[in-house]
């Protein structure tokens, strides 16, 4: 759990890094979008709940697929395919963003000693 909790930590200060980037805004509002536009595609063809349409979105663009919930229409599953590789794109567009302001994010200096002359 301690894990958990560092590794959230650092997601929500690439994040906070990354909100000065105009290009990051962009593609969560992008995400956010997609996201939302199979949520709504799903509740109204397949019938799910908002919560299973939004849930299946999301397993779906971050690549989980538990298999808990499928397409039945035909539509549905040409619908997913497309859904799938644009918003998988999406999302490994976002995380680079963030794993980017990470990487350049300024580094607390270094308290090396020096040899004594």
């Amino acid at each position: 759990m301690f894990s958990f909790g560092l590794t959230f930590a650092r997601l929500l200060k690439g994040i906070a890094l990354s909100w000065k980037n105009p290009d990051f805004i962009a593609t969560l509002l992008l995400a956010a979008i997609i996201l939302m536009s199979g949520a709504s595609f799903y509740h109204s063809v397949e019938g799910w709940s908002w919560i299973d349409s939004f849930y299946f979105s999301v397993m779906t663009a971050a690549t989980i697929g538990f298999g808990d919930l499928s397409p039945t229409t035909p539509m549905s599953r040409v619908f997913t395919i497309f859904y799938a590789v644009i918003s998988v794109g999406v999302f490994v567009a976002l995380m680079a963003q963030i794993a980017t302001s990470l990487i350049k994010s300024p580094k607390m200096p270094s308290k090396k000693r020096t040899p004594d002359k």
